[in-house]
């Protein structure tokens, strides 16, 4: 599943597309849109944002409508000059965008959405700004107090809930525990405010650091290659722990863990000695 970086740095391409250009052709497999754009044609209107909020992707348009995405597991979002080849067969179009100068096209696109730009955040529950980890609104106090909220779970299944903190996925979820040597394991309720906050400042850094347009060495952005959360050159070194099951962990030595957690049964990867539980007791991996 696409995490919040992955969606933030489609949102700031389609923006360079779209932005300020007037629509010039709007079509989609999904008659919800279709139904939207027949009653208020989105032909002639200007995109007038391009934005990301956790997980989705919003695309603002100068009439009050936004089209909200979900990629789930399989959507993606592709521009193209008029006339280049698609990159996808036309059967997997779900939506199609167009201005004088572009095609940008939702293939596989689950879940899309056109609603009135006032009622985003109540009719989609699409996170605030405030939570969202990549905005310049994150408000770490306010996430902090939401994580502390949850104590008999789990920190590994909290950090993945929307509505604590949007834009952490799966890989980040095990990398982030790491870096901050938390055991994915541990309920909430074990972790000081102290060790909360590491956890949200550094659920921040390492997914803004993976956004960034000029990343030198210290991190790899999207296109082609992996995400880099360790201070390694070697592309064979991206991630501390994320997919190295019974791998020597980069710090100790000791064999990477990996276990399903939780009820959505995601996948967990963590180093026993470099994460230890609060209790000195160990879950089986």
């Amino acid at each position: 599943m696409p995490e919040g970086d992955t969606i933030f740095r489609t949102a700031r391409a389609l923006g360079r597309a779209l932005l300020d250009k007037p629509v010039t052709a709007f079509r989609s497999t999904y008659p919800m849109l279709t139904r939207f754009n027949d009653n208020t044609p989105l032909a002639g209107q200007t995109v007038d944002q391009v934005e990301s909020r956790g997980k989705w992707l919003l695309i603002h348009f100068s009439g009050g409508g936004t089209l909200a995405t979900h990629m789930l597991m399989s959507g993606s979002w592709h521009i193209y000059r008029h006339g280049e080849r698609w990159q996808q067969s036309r059967m997997n179009m779900r939506i199609v965008l167009e201005n004088s100068e572009y095609v940008t096209v939702g293939f596989t696109v689950p879940v899309a959405k056109l609603v009135w730009r006032r009622d985003v955040e109540r009719a989609l529950r699409i996170p605030g700004t405030a939570i969202d980890v990549l905005s310049a609104d994150f408000d770490p106090a306010e996430v902090a107090r939401r994580v502390a909220a949850h104590g008999d779970e789990e920190i590994g299944d909290v950090l993945l809930h929307q509505e604590v903190i949007a834009g952490v996925g799966n890989v980040f979820k095990s990398e982030i525990c790491f870096v901050t040597a938390t055991h994915p394991f541990c309920r909430v309720a074990e972790l000081d405010a102290e060790r909360i906050a590491l956890l949200v400042a550094t659920s921040r850094k390492l997914v803004k650091a993976n956004v960034m347009e000029d990343s030198g060495e210290t991190i790899v952005t999207y296109g082609g290659r992996q995400r880099r959360t360790t201070h390694e050159s070697d592309p064979s070194a991206s991630l501390w722990v994320y997919g190295r099951a019974g791998e020597p962990c980069r710090k100790c030595g000791q064999q990477i863990r990996r276990r399903m957690q939780g009820p959505d049964v995601r996948v967990t990867f963590w180093c026993q000695h470099c994460q230890p539980l609060p209790c000195g007791s160990e879950v089986d991996g």
